[in-house]
């Protein structure tokens, strides 16, 4: 492979460059420099700079020969349709197979932001101007227009048209639908990562800032954005949300604020009725939704939503922490070179990774739910202890939580404004006990002052006791006037200190007081729970590491010092209130339990699932319900993937022959190598599927069904003949017209633009004889 147009003087072999190009997909952190520094140890010559120049440039050359070669494919194989690869991503989720049942949720994909993938933005020295401030220099990027092969990235076009900056457009004439409007779930204003006021303020040194995917359930890859200049903002996840529900239809989204974004989804101008159409639902993962609270558990997530089965929703937590090798060599890469290295990981990610461990993630899910129906007998047993003679008893529990949680939404207005009239009560008696006091004070009374110190300092004291006296009494005439305004409002005469109201007003106040004491601890908890989970991620920084260790360090002071404050606030109740420890707060699994502490309008303390016992069974019961809709998902998705094994093979056999009976063997060896790309893992997939079948338990069918779509329908022969091919033939190849020929056998020497198309052509040959005989040619 040349590294120059015309003279060059260094050439690549194209062995080198796919060494390097496999090397890096499977270890990502290799830079170029560090392979050609290999080289030149390989070959006993010393590095030069220049060298890894000239071989970034026959990479490039390399890749988009590679580009030209794979759309040739796709087009001969007829799937160069737009969004024909998001159609067909996932063989289990999205290869339907006649007669399967129908799931409730038929897709479930997951989204997520990850800020590992930053680019350096390439500028000017800062500029002072005149009153000192700093302003930004100007771009030094070089423009380069190139754009990576694959499909895998939304425009920024497309992203930036569901930008604030877009809305009111869509606003025109939309009428919000008020029919997805339910009560709130406590967690709308908690969780905040997209708040565009905040997240916007990125690094000024960066132009990319990010990467936000979309995965369905198996991990592999849907689509893709990069954020841009900003944090996580809304556009990007409205901008993947529109276009799966446009091109794959009814899906749901795990989100680890899936709670507010369902709601955001459902109230934007141009995503609610596309919403509503498609049944469109927003859910919260597993891992993210520990720290909801517990109404927006209860309805969304996972565990008690109908559909999902045991899928966690949190793919990309796991794919992230593979990806995030990519950030040492494309954080000062070009904007194209970024892009380039990240379309090339995902390809291969689904090709290799995703494809290739496909059965054994579904295998893996199966005897996990099957594990999960073990516990049956054990959830009977407990069913006997605790007197409930049926396993309809915890949905009705679990209704009862509900009712529960919703009393402690909100305070109701009359409750809040009689606390409020005796937090006045009080402010106006210790404002008046003050003016009573000021009001004792008397003036000093001394001899005659014969020197003007002694009356300066006399008239100072005198001045400060009547600053004193006018303040407090203002403070009285206050406190006095707002008072009045509570009890006209409240239609009520004064309180009595030792009278009932007071007293009744007195204890909710402090019941406000304790509850206030749980939120600030939950809040604290929280913070400490990612923190551990930050400081033990894989590729986290050491000096990221020492401070998250000084900061859990302050950290595991504050909610010492907040567990005292509970348990001051938690005695001071009548009755007590349950006080905690250290090692009980540390335990939490779920931060939703702080929400059985709090004082509701009836003691629950008795009720069974309230109890320790009681939740553990309930629990219990919507895991084996998940398990059972897992099972049926699985039964479903491994007959889809059996299916698209079986058609997948026969198809690209079928059109390999035709292309070599049609004479043009370099397409058809380049249809060879694409059905070998993941064909080389069938064999291991079936051995996987076919142990798993013969386990106890297994339900499902590993014989091949037949699918939905006909792309793949295709009858192979045992000799191929002219007569024996019922797919269209491919397009043939470009030709060149009668008139160019003529100058060709005139010997013109007009010289023409080196068609790509060309050098695809000549790639095909050495691509073929290379692969056939090992030889570098």
């Amino acid at each position: 492979m040349p590294v120059a147009p015309y003279l060059p003087s260094v050439v690549i072999t194209i062995r080198a460059l796919e060494v390097f190009r496999i090397t890096r997909l499977r270890c990502p952190r290799l830079g170029i420099q560090a392979y050609v520094r290999s080289l030149c140890d390989l070959h006993s010559v010393p590095p030069r700079p220049y060298l890894a120049t000239q071989f970034t440039v026959a990479f490039d050359v390399y890749l988009a020969i590679r580009g030209i070669v794979d759309k040739r494919v796709l087009a001969a194989l007829g799937r160069d349709t737009p969004d024909w690869r998001l159609k067909n991503a996932c063989p289990a989720c999205l290869y339907r197979v006649e007669g399967e049942d129908k799931l409730e949720i038929p897709l479930l994909a997951t989204v997520d932001g990850n800020n590992s993938l930053k680019r350096f933005w390439r500028r000017e020295r800062e500029e002072l101007r005149d009153d000192g401030a700093g302003v930004p220099g100007a771009s030094k990027e070089r423009l380069d227009s190139r754009i990576p092969s694959g499909d895998y990235y939304l425009p920024r076009e497309e992203v930036d048209r569901w930008a604030r900056e877009g809305l009111e457009d869509m606003m025109k004439g939309f009428v919000a639908d008020e029919e997805w409007v339910e009560e709130e779930d406590g967690c709308t204003e908690r969780w905040q990562n997209m708040r565009e006021d905040v997240t916007s303020r990125a690094y000024g040194m960066y132009d990319e800032t990010g990467f936000f995917p979309a995965l369905c359930r198996h991990s592999f890859v849907l689509i893709v954005v990069d954020m841009v200049k900003s944090g996580e903002l809304a556009k990007y996840g409205f901008a993947i949300t529109h276009h799966l529900m446009r091109v794959l239809g009814e899906f749901g989204l795990g989100y680890d604020i899936g709670c507010k974004y369902d709601k955001m989804v459902r109230a934007h101008p141009g995503l609610a009725k596309l919403a509503a159409d498609t049944n469109f639902k927003a859910l919260v993962g597993a891992f993210h939704g520990s720290v909801h609270k517990r109404r927006c558990q209860l309805k969304n997530l996972t565990t008690y939503v109908r559909g999902v089965g045991q899928e966690d929703l949190e793919g990309c937590e796991s794919f992230f922490s593979k990806s995030n090798a990519l950030a040492p060599t494309t954080r000062y890469a070009t904007a194209f070179h970024r892009k380039q290295a990240i379309t090339t990981y995902l390809k291969h990610a689904d090709n290799a990774d995703a494809y290739g461990g496909l059965s054994g993630l579904l295998c893996s899910k199966y005897r996990r739910a099957l594990r999960t129906k073990a516990t049956l007998p054990a959830l009977k047993e407990t069913m006997v202890g605790l007197g409930v003679a049926s396993r309809d008893v915890f949905e009705t529990w679990l209704e009862k939580e509900k009712a529960f949680l919703q009393t402690l939404s909100a305070e109701p207005p009359q409750e809040t404004m009689e606390m409020e009239y005796y937090q006045k009560l009080v402010n106006l008696s210790h404002h008046e006990e003050r003016l009573a006091d000021i009001l004792k004070l008397n003036i000093r009374q001394e001899p005659p002052l014969t020197d003007s110190a002694a009356y300066e300092r006399a008239v100072r004291e005198t001045r400060a006791i009547e600053t004193q006296r006018r303040h407090a009494m203002e403070l009285v005439a206050k406190a006095l006037e707002s008072v009045h305004e509570l009890e006209r409002r409240l239609e009520t005469e004064r309180w009595e200190r030792d009278g009932e109201k007071w007293k009744a007003a007195a204890e909710m106040v402090g019941r406000r007081r304790y509850q206030r004491a749980i939120d600030n601890l939950e809040g604290l908890i929280v913070a400490r729970m990612f923190e551990l989970y930050k400081v033990n991620m894989a590729g986290t920084g050491y000096k990221l590491r020492k401070h998250i260790a000084k900061a859990l360090q302050v950290r595991s002071k504050a909610v010492k010092a907040a567990i005292d404050r509970y348990n001051a606030a938690a005695e001071a109740m009548l009755p007590p209130k349950v006080t905690l420890t250290w090692e009980q707060v540390v335990e939490y699994a779920f931060l939703a339990d702080f929400d059985l502490l709090r004082e509701g309008r009836e003691d629950i303390r008795t009720e069974p699932w309230a109890l320790p016992a009681g939740r553990a069974a309930m629990d219990q019961h919507y895991k084996l319900l998940r398990a059972d809709e897992e099972i049926a998902r699985l039964n479903i998705e491994i007959r889809r993937f059996v299916t698209h094994i079986a058609d997948e093979e026969a198809f690209l056999v079928h059109h390999e022959q035709h292309l070599r009976a049609e004479g043009d063997l370099g397409l058809a060896h380049q249809v060879g190598i694409y059905r070998m790309e993941r064909g080389r893992f069938n064999a291991l997939h079936v051995d996987r599927l076919g142990k798993l079948s013969k386990e106890r338990g297994f339900t499902g069918c590993i014989s091949a069904g037949v699918s939905v779509c006909r792309e793949r329908h295709v009858r192979l022969p045992a000799q191929p003949t002219e007569g024996d091919f019922e797919m269209r033939a491919p397009s043939p190849p470009p030709q060149r017209s009668e008139a160019a020929g003529a100058e060709d056998a005139d010997g013109s020497d007009e010289e023409d633009e080196e068609d790509p198309e060309d050098l695809a052509e000549a790639f095909f040959v050495i691509m073929r004889v290379s692969g056939d005989d090992g030889r570098e040619t």
